[in-house]
């Protein structure tokens, strides 16, 4: 990982860039992938398995067999440990839950606004190398709490056909009961369009890589709702003197495990903490079973020395991390300057993959620099808001003459007259 020393302004552009890929390549493979679901439904998912997981399918839907099968297949030590993250999890979540409002704006004009569950959410859980349990709780249990009716899930299967184990006792253990063998771009598609198997939903969540971020993207703009872009995970550190390089180090390599396109930043007060990391890194990526994987991740990864925490608040808000920690004396009191990262992990002992796994929070979080826009995924991404209001005699007879200035002045004499009839003589 190369070491930037007190970098320029004018340098930052740079050093805030993420890693990419050919994405014009990207995203006409995946325009070509959400049309053949569209229009083969089942057929096209049958195959897709077969070209890009190497497995073959005689359907894509998870049998109530595989459900119970898998039960047996997960170790007693696993299933307790899903137990506790997913009671962590339902207790933060379950705290979010909105209230309904109801307010009088003026005499006689009452105003409210209740949450209503989402009727039919998709969660998408990737798989292949490392098939990630965690996200189906992360995902399920706030769909659970905010009382989505229906939840489908997507994942891919593995050679043999078959989905991780895991991942389908994780799914039963939060209730959804439907889950699906089809990961990537088409698993997407299929649940934004819906095909013979898979139901058409009106909000697909869940990370993926570029594919699946890209696929998300494209069918939000006109079949489907999104929780928002997804892509390569990612970890910023911010750390001082106070903090342990070896603590630094195993963060960093957390983040780069997950893929080559991963990202680790190191933000720090000195060149000789940078290095100390750096050597830790190494020794610690020696003995790391995905050790090969994190690399590539390290090579688009990089340490930067900042003289000042102000510095090092600008930088850190300008890259917008997904996953931000910070490793510093008074750690809260900087903290409390970050506007834009997706969740932050405060001190020492905050390791993040506390919060992939069970602290409570959630793990669904924005990347590539869209926390400056987004927040992660919580209880309130799972409802809708919708108002009410009504209104007595006597509240439009005191309202009235506002409401009809404003529609005469925009031209529209239609809304000056719904009033208008109302408040005429004889009607009141």
């Amino acid at each position: 990982m190369e070491i930037y020393v007190n970098p320029e302004p004018r340098e930052w552009e740079a050093l805030l860039s993420r890693s990419r890929q050919d994405d014009g390549a990207v995203e006409a493979r995946v325009e070509r992938i959400v049309e053949r679901v569209r229009t083969e439904g089942d057929r096209a998912l049958v195959a897709l398995a077969g070209e890009i997981d190497g497995a073959t399918l005689s359907g894509v839907e998870v049998s109530a067999d595989e459900i119970r099968e898998a039960e047996t297949a997960v170790s007693g030590a696993l299933k307790e440990a899903l137990k506790q993250a997913a009671a962590n999890i339902e207790k933060f979540h379950a705290a979010q839950f909105p209230r309904p409002v109801e307010v009088e704006t003026v005499p006689g004009v009452r105003c409210i606004q209740r949450p209503v569950p989402i009727r039919r959410v998709g969660l998408y859980v990737p798989g292949g190398s490392a098939p990630l349990f965690s996200t189906v709780l992360m995902l399920a249990v706030p769909a659970r709490v905010a009382g989505c009716p229906e939840v489908v899930l997507c994942t891919p299967p593995d050679k043999t056909g078959r989905v991780a184990p895991e991942i389908l006792y994780a799914a039963s253990l939060c209730g959804v009961m439907r889950v699906f063998k089809a990961g990537g771009a088409q698993a997407v598609a299929a649940m934004a369009y819906g095909t013979e198997s898979v139901p058409k939903v009106d909000k697909i969540f869940g990370p993926g890589n570029r594919y699946v971020t890209r696929a998300k993207q494209l069918v939000s703009t006109s079949q489907v709702a999104i929780d928002m872009p997804a892509g390569p995970s990612e970890v910023m550190v911010m750390a001082d003197e106070t903090a342990r390089p070896d603590f630094v180090a195993a963060d960093l390599l957390s983040q780069a495990e997950h893929g080559p396109d991963s990202q680790a930043v190191l933000l720090c007060t000195s060149r000789a903490f940078a290095e100390r990391v750096s050597r830790e890194v190494e020794r610690q990526l020696a003995s790391l079973p995905r050790g090969g994987i994190a690399r590539q991740a390290l090579d688009g990864s990089r340490l930067i020395v900042m003289d000042t925490p102000e510095e090092m608040v600008r930088f850190a808000n300008a890259y917008a991390a997904e996953h931000l920690i910070v490793s510093m004396e008074n750690p809260w009191e900087v903290a409390s300057r970050i506007t834009a990262a997706g969740s932050v992990f405060i001190g020492n002992y905050t390791p993040e993959s506390a919060g992939d796994y069970a602290s409570g929070t959630n793990h669904t979080l924005p990347t590539s620099g869209w926390a400056r826009a987004f927040s992660g995924v919580n209880t309130d991404s799972f409802l809708r808001k919708i108002t009410y209001q009504e209104i007595t005699r006597e509240g439009l007879a005191a309202l009235g003459g506002t409401i009809m200035t404003m529609a005469e002045g925009e031209g529209l004499a239609a809304h000056r007259n719904a009033v208008a009839v109302r408040l005429s003589e004889g009607n009141l």
